[in-house]
């Protein structure tokens, strides 16, 4: 029986872990733990491979975890949890063959390829490319750019800082919104709007700029708000939606994502009936002279639950991951 693999999708909260058999990238055995209840990653895949069946001499000795923080350097420190640790020392202690540490939104990335049709919504008309690059994006709680394209033999993705490209205002009204973000962040990235904290900001920004007290204090409130059909919530989504598009529209430029763009995060799916009656697609491809050039790329929102485990799966065996 062919022994499998170890893939995880670890977050500042919760660790997923799975398994795959090489070769394949089906996730098998999946669960999710608190990271906040192990003092060591260690720790956590030790304890998932026992609650799986697959520890001490069943244990996989070949692993891919992708990680929400900078990984580049042999010492990996979470952003938002405690977890240090050397990625020489772990491949050590789980008696690993072959360790690969990637990036989280890498193997968003890396897993779109593998991604369901079923799992991908249309936004709005377009045809992708065969041979070209597509952008991954997804506001979450930050928002994270990626891309990927088809290299001779394997998926070569392209990490970038996209997120923190700075915020170009369109109309008079996001002019205003720019002065609000200013006064409290100074420099203005898109991040700082197209994430969690950034609708809850967008949201108190309109409520500011019609005289009113703000009346919600998450995003989820926000939202739900705009369901029942808060006017300030709902012009929030809206304006959310439509600043999507336009930083989507430029990244799919820039990269030349005639492949198509892909909508990943936790933030998207919740907005599905929205996505529609936004100007989303609109200023997706309102570009000027390369407005037919962008109003011919496809657009999809990603809601499969395991993207990153799909990626990461990818990853374990594609070269052009180191």
């Amino acid at each position: 029986m062919t022994r499998p693999a170890l893939i995880g999708d670890i977050g500042g909260t919760n660790a997923r872990f799975a398994l795959v058999t090489p070769d394949t990238f089906e996730p098998h055995d999946i669960l999710s733990l608190s990271c906040a209840d192990y003092p060591t990653l260690v720790d956590a895949v030790r304890d998932y491979l026992a609650r799986v069946g697959h520890g001490g001499k069943n244990a996989p000795r070949e692993a891919c975890l992708a990680f929400a923080c900078p990984v580049h350097d042999d010492q990996v420190r979470m952003t938002n949890n405690a977890w240090v640790f050397s990625k020489r020392d772990v491949q050590t202690k789980l008696d690993l063959t072959l360790f690969k540490v990637i990036n989280d939104f890498t193997a968003q990335a890396l897993g779109v390829p593998h991604v369901a049709a079923q799992d991908l919504v249309p936004v709005g008309e377009g045809q992708a490319a065969d041979g070209c690059a597509r952008l991954v994006i997804g506001p979450g709680t930050g928002l994270g750019v990626a891309g990927i394209f088809p290299g001779q033999h394997a998926w070569v993705p392209l990490p970038t800082e996209g997120g923190h490209v700075t915020f170009a205002p369109i109309d008079e009204r996001e002019q205003n919104l720019l002065r609000y973000f200013r006064s409290r962040y100074g420099r203005v990235s898109v991040e700082r709007i197209l994430c969690g904290q950034g609708l809850l900001d967008l949201y108190c920004a309109h409520a500011s700029l019609k005289g009113a007290n703000p009346r919600y204090a998450t995003p989820a409130e926000v939202t739900t708000a705009a369901n029942e059909g808060d006017a300030v919530a709902v012009d929030t989504v809206l304006r959310f939606l439509k600043i999507l598009g336009d930083v989507c529209g430029d990244a799919a430029l820039t990269m030349g994502a005639r492949g198509g763009v892909y909508l990943c995060g936790g933030i998207l799916p919740r907005l599905l009936d929205w996505l529609p009656r936004s100007r989303f697609r609109d200023a997706f491809a309102d570009k000027g002279r390369m407005s037919a050039y962008n109003a011919g790329i496809p657009t999809w929102v990603v809601t499969a639950p395991w993207a990153g485990l799909l990626g990461a799966a990818e990853a374990l065996h594609n070269e052009e991951v180191a």
